[in-house]
């Protein structure tokens, strides 16, 4: 995919930020590429959401559940070149609120804001829990309560919540302290996370013990196998959301118009890239694909058994490191969304939200607006284990529904022959062309909306065979529906009442 980056020689500078963003400077530009894309990244979390889903991915569709992986990447690098197209244009915190709202109307963007604070919310609870799949299995005297640290138990689910408050508390407090200090953090976890990436893939292919061709497998035959890979890529769904994290921090990174749409871009890259190779590895190095243990226990298993018991707690450990790090960037992504909401005073309490401390240059009223909220949601996983899995389906059926609103606004802004940017920046910083994708852009927005909608019907859809497999609890299965309609009418109403 070219761009015309490549291709115009460079002019002179583009406008100053200070004179075409609609708000005064506020936050703290400290950022550089690295930490740009290490915001992206650590969002994403490949070893955090990989270990999280693993099993759930192979027990619904078996060793072929790999091949999800390429055609949810595909179709999310579809999304994301849209996305940096508007990161070159509209350098703006809160970027998903923002563009939907610079590209349709201040109501469309409300409801497009509203949807994706939400799934952020509830995406830092998702991965908090992720916690329990790891931190145990390194030592057990992290189950604090019970003796099974299975998350799909009774204990397990309870000592999740436990582990995972906790680190909500801490990402809190580091999303009040210091933007330095969060991006030194972010900086050193995505680091590590990367080396991990490249140990384990590395182990995992010199440790196989299954031939290549069991990918080709999925345990079902028919029209099952297909249902059943649709299940199956949930797994990559929801690795693969949070790249737009580089547009979010726009107004902290230095050179925004120049830096982000290319962080964006390469992200997500890296992460289809090593999560795909650790999907893979982990299939071929599983000691046996049948004993069941893949299903419930999934990565860990692999680690502990094929590469020896200390080998594989130190890797353990730096899974619990790129967890503590996916959680603190995925809060800190949300944080900003509810900053740039509150600065245009669309949510209730918008004068504390939207301040900001002097000193350390960080929204903390709004970072517990996210941390407060995203704890309590960890209360449902006593109810049931089950809820983890409707927890995790729901708040990627809320990103990607604020992905598609967004993709299809700018869509009908192609078609209209409208121009995408509104402030008249031509160039970026050094002066060259902003990001474009030429005479690409109207087919891959069309493909990134077919991608985007077919993708939230089907982790909406309600499947009691997924949602609700012990019965008993149906609000479970209809989660992802009930929450998503919920959230609008709540909002619906809330804007009925302010107007």
């Amino acid at each position: 995919m070219t761009t015309s980056t490549s291709l115009a020689p460079a002019g002179p500078p583009g406008p100053a930020l200070s004179d075409t963003l609609p708000y005064p400077q506020q936050l703290h530009r400290t950022m550089g590429r690295f930490a740009s894309f290490a915001a992206g990244f650590s969002f994403i979390s490949v070893l955090t959401t990989v270990f999280q889903l693993f099993a759930f991915g192979y027990g619904t569709a078996g060793p072929a559940f790999v091949w999800t992986w390429p055609v949810v990447l595909v179709g999310q690098l579809l999304v994301a070149a849209c996305f940096a197209e508007l990161a070159a244009r509209y350098p703006i915190s809160g970027a998903i609120y923002q563009w939907a709202t610079r590209l349709a109307n201040p109501t469309y963007g409300w409801f497009t804001g509203w949807l994706m604070v939400l799934g952020q919310v509830v995406v830092v609870t998702a991965a908090a829990l992720a916690l329990q799949v790891v931190l145990p299995a390194l030592w057990s005297g992290f189950q604090l309560v019970g003796g099974d640290p299975s998350p799909t138990t009774a204990s397990g689910a309870a000592n999740a919540v436990l582990l995972g408050t906790a680190l909500i508390v801490l990402t809190t407090v580091v999303n009040a302290v210091d933007n330095r200090v969060l991006s030194r953090v972010n900086g050193i976890g995505v680091v590590a996370e990367l080396a991990g990436i490249v140990l384990i893939v590395v182990l995992l292919f010199t440790h196989t013990e299954q031939p290549a061709s069991v990918v080709l497998h999925t345990g079902h035959t028919g029209g099952g196998a297909f249902w059943a890979l649709l299940v199956g890529s949930f797994t990559a769904a929801y690795v693969m959301i949070g790249f737009d994290s580089a547009g979010e921090l726009s107004e902290e990174t230095v050179a925004p118009r120049r830096t982000a749409p290319r962080t964006v871009l390469t992200a997500l890259a890296a992460a289809g890239a090593g999560g795909g190779l650790l999907l893979l590895g982990g299939v071929l190095a599983a000691p046996s694909l049948t004993d069941g243990r893949l299903a419930t226990e999934g990565l860990s298993y692999v680690l502990t058994s094929s590469l020896g018991d200390g080998l594989g707690r130190v890797l353990l450990a730096d899974v619990a490191v790129a967890i503590c790090v996916g959680t603190l960037a995925m809060q800190t992504a949300g944080t900003r969304m509810v900053f740039s909401m509150a600065r245009d005073g669309a949510l209730p309490g918008a004068g504390r939200l939207a301040s900001v401390h002097r000193r350390s240059g960080m929204p903390r009223w709004a970072a517990l607006a996210v941390g407060v909220p995203a704890a309590a949601f960890l209360l449902l996983n006593l109810v049931s284990p089950a809820a983890f899995l409707a927890l995790s389906t729901t708040c990627i059926v809320l990103v990607y529904a604020a992905y598609a609103l967004v993709v299809g606004a700018l869509l009908v802004r192609r078609l209209r022959g409208l121009p995408i940017g509104e402030d008249g920046a031509a160039a970026d910083e050094t002066g060259r062309p902003l990001f474009s994708l030429g005479r690409w852009a109207l087919p891959v927005n069309v493909l990134a909306l077919v991608y985007g909608v077919a993708m939230t019907v089907n982790l909406a859809w309600p499947r009691a065979s997924v949602y609700d497999p012990q019965g008993g609890h149906w609000y479970f299965r209809w989660f992802s529906v009930l929450v998503p309609a919920g959230a609008v009418l709540l909002g619906a109403v809330y804007r009925r009442l302010r107007r």
